[in-house]
């Protein structure tokens, strides 16, 4: 085998179009596919170099699947492979719109709540982080219609606002139990 070099980019590296809307059953059939092309144990008796090579693409291969197969961690990758940063929430970055209900749920967890009263806020909450999933849904079809960075943006804001949310939904469960 001639020495080859990987490509780093998942999308490339699956044959996929950059998009955000995938069909998932053509993602995992091109995952095992490449699975059995690609396993070291295939190139056991090759060089060094194969095994390598054998090892280094197996890595991104899982390492791509992992992240294409779920669309929030598709979003955020492709979001960084723009040039998007993405980086960790910090307790001052809270989007306003979420200003109140993180006020309203630390006074409700200060009070000793009722089981009642838990459930009632998990389950505002998850309908909260549903509307955000809808919400990513619509934009990821306007940017793959578009390839529009605007809609990137939109994006961007989406998924923070969803992160505080499912924190919010943490912290309840973590109440609860």
């Amino acid at each position: 085998m001639a020495a080859k070099t990987l490509v780093q980019d998942y999308y490339e590296f699956f044959g996929l179009p950059r998009k955000l809307s995938l069909d998932t059953e053509d993602l995992q059939k091109r995952f095992y596919s490449l699975s059995r092309e690609l396993h070291p144990d295939r190139f056991a008796r090759g060089s060094a170099e194969d095994q390598q090579y054998a090892l280094d693409a197996t890595a991104i291969l899982n390492d791509g699947y992992r992240v294409l197969r779920d669309p929030l961690k598709r979003a955020e990758y492709l979001l960084a492979q723009e040039g998007f940063d993405i980086g960790e929430q910090r307790s001052k970055d809270v989007p306003p719109e979420l200003l109140e209900e993180v006020f309203e749920l630390n006074m409700l967890l200060e009070e000793t709540p009722g089981r009642g009263e838990l459930e009632e806020a998990r389950e505002k909450f998850q309908g909260m982080q549903r509307d955000a999933d809808a919400e990513l849904q619509s934009l990821f079809g306007k940017y793959d219609a578009s390839g529009d960075r605007g809609v990137l943006q939109s994006i961007r804001g989406v998924l923070n606002r969803r992160r505080y949310i499912q924190n919010l939904v943490r912290d309840v469960e973590k109440a609860l139990a």
